[in-house]
């Protein structure tokens, strides 16, 4: 328990804290004092095209719009706010405009599934973000501040807010984006909404530096890091680990075999009469089957490691293990699965457990559920991971050929 307590602290601070630390230590110790007005742009850009360019490639439109978001903010606050007042006139009112819209954007991005850059709703959203520097852009051309004035309300008089340059509209939109995003990381546990977290910590600094200038733009674009490398961390844990049965997956399989040396052994596992399953019960009923024997697998002992093949195929490995030395700890996870109730989720049931479950009051359904087990170890004959992998299918073949729900090697 501790060990994950620890690992979930570790995924929240790191990448997006880790990020926004070294920023605020290198602008506060002002070690680019000098140059910091020529690097703040070059920052901001270099952010800007990496994280459009990465986006653009690998279809993640969420961090497209918020980078673009980012870029339009720092424009505007550079041409209407930089060298003028933030307290009074045009200034503050795009000052208020800005603060007030940039939160909720964030967390609204934060909020939506990817769905595309050029298809039907990426161009909506797409839209949805270039109005609102046009709706500005026709207040400032034809001078209608009182359609905005209302950004710089003051709900309630405060004394120690007053030294916060932010006005109440725009600190109860940063609240609200706050507590969006901490529910979120609640319920989701995701490094790309940790990072729109601390992004989100970056953009507030930049409003609270005192000034609009290269210091506000360094936090702009460090928010802009920020959601690049928790984008690209997020696709890499897509990559090397099994979204739906938390194992690692194929890619972890292959990276973990190219690593072994010596003698090992390799199990590979396959769900008996699967497709039967999502034939007669639905897929639903299938991913809670996959997730049920993944976490079985997840507890093999004698240092088996498990991972999700593909489909309903897992694969385990026991480095320095021969296959005889294996199959005891195999036959424990495969009794495991067998003796398991498999309760089939009613209709009205909810998908997360409530805090008050109510008790079932009709008769609870069950069906079976077993695993054929096939292992090879690596020996003359078959000396490359692949030649194992293939001998572990063969002798999963024979197990399903024998009745199933049985362990061959």
């Amino acid at each position: 328990m501790h060990f994950v307590a620890v690992r979930a602290v570790f995924s929240f601070l790191v990448p997006g804290g880790l990020l926004l630390t070294a920023a605020w230590v290198i602008l506060h110790m002002g070690l680019l004092e000098e140059s910091l007005p020529t690097l703040a742009h070059i920052y901001l850009y270099v952010v800007a095209v990496a994280g459009g360019m990465f986006g653009w490639r690998f279809s993640r439109s969420r961090l497209v719009f918020a980078i673009i978001v980012l870029v339009l903010a720092d424009t505007a606050l550079v041409h209407f706010v930089a060298g003028s007042s933030m307290h009074q006139g045009v200034g503050r009112t795009v000052f208020n405009a800005v603060a007030f819209l940039l939160p909720l954007n964030l967390v609204l991005f934060s909020m939506v599934k990817e769905r595309g850059i050029l298809t039907l709703r990426g161009i909506w959203r797409l839209s949805f973000v270039l109005l609102q520097p046009v709706a500005l852009f026709l207040v400032w051309k034809y001078q209608r501040w009182d359609m905005v004035s209302c950004l710089g309300f003051e709900f309630v008089h405060i004394p120690f807010l007053t030294a916060i340059p932010l006005a109440q509209p725009a600190l109860l939109a940063f609240a609200a984006a706050f507590l969006l995003l901490t529910f979120q990381i609640f319920k989701r546990r995701a490094t790309i909404e940790c990072g729109f977290f601390w992004a989100l910590i970056s953009v507030l600094l930049a409003f609270v530096a005192g000034s609009v200038g290269p210091l506000s733009t360094v936090y702009f674009a460090t928010a802009g890091l920020i959601l690049v490398v928790s984008t690209v961390e997020s696709s890499h844990s897509m990559a090397f680990r099994d979204e739906l049965t938390g194992l690692p997956a194929r890619r972890a399989l292959d990276e973990a075999l190219f690593k072994l040396g010596g003698s090992y052994t390799v199990a590979m596992a396959d769900i008996d009469r699967f497709k039967q399953f999502n034939d007669t019960y639905g897929h639903d009923v299938g991913d809670q089957v996959l997730r049920m024997v993944g976490s079985k697998l997840a507890k093999v002992a004698g240092g088996g490691k498990p991972f999700r093949y593909g489909g309903e195929e897992f694969a385990v490995i026991f480095p320095g293990k021969l296959a005889d030395e294996s199959i005891p700890y195999l036959e424990r996870v495969r009794k495991a699965v067998a003796e398991s109730d498999f309760v089939l989720r009613s209709p009205d049931r909810p998908s997360s457990k409530p805090d008050r479950p109510r008790p079932m009051t009709g008769p609870r359904k069950t069906v079976s559920v077993t695993i054929s087990i096939g292992a090879a170890e690596r020996n003359e004959r078959n000396t490359s991971p692949q030649q194992v992998i293939k001998a572990a299918d063969k002798a999963l073949y024979a197990a399903k050929k024998a009745g199933r729900n049985r362990v061959k090697s």
